[in-house]
């Protein structure tokens, strides 16, 4: 590895639009179940060279400065096609696999198998469905959920300022 990073793996051309760190005060809670809520978050994707992305995330609550929801994971792509997998750890206890499709600068997931803890709250997570779009110096996160007690549903909705300008090497 040299001092400038290693090479972009080939398979990840079409998502290196999501490397960076991207940071934002204006991200919006709702579900049927909640009250509304507003949060600030912040999302990074790096890479070191194998064919995935690695993704950190993690957000407060915008009074209190509290930290709420972390997740960690990994964007896979499958070579040669549009074909997207995100594979997500988050601390509330879930753990989610979802595949989609990247679209230009838009990625789309649905996870098909959500893992969870044995004695975690209720009502359970059934489905999460997340949408990516980046929009120059700016990435939109839209994430929907279906419990077992709600239909699929708008849930989180976040617009983050991209805060670093590393140089892609490829």
């Amino acid at each position: 590895m040299s001092s400038s990073g290693p090479h972009l793996n080939e398979s990840l051309k079409g998502v290196s639009w999501l490397l960076g760190k991207w940071k934002s005060e204006n991200g919006q809670g709702s579900y049927p179940t909640l009250k509304d809520f507003k949060y600030g978050e912040e999302i990074e994707f790096t890479h070191v060279g194998q064919p995935n992305l690695q993704f950190s995330c993690y957000s407060w609550h915008l009074e209190t400065k509290k930290p709420l929801h972390r997740e960690l994971g990994f964007v896979r792509v499958q070579p040669s096609t549009n074909k997207v997998a995100l594979i997500i750890a988050q601390n509330l206890g879930v753990c989610e696999l979802e595949e989609g499709e990247v679209n230009g600068q838009e990625m789309t997931t649905t996870s098909h198998t959500l893992g969870r803890l044995s004695f975690g709250k209720d009502p359970a997570t059934k489905v999460i469905k997340r949408t990516f779009r980046r929009e120059g110096d700016t990435l939109q996160q839209l994430v929907e959920m279906e419990t077992d007690k709600t239909p699929m549903t708008e849930h989180l909705r976040i617009t983050y300022q991209k805060i670093d300008q590393k140089p892609l090497k490829s």
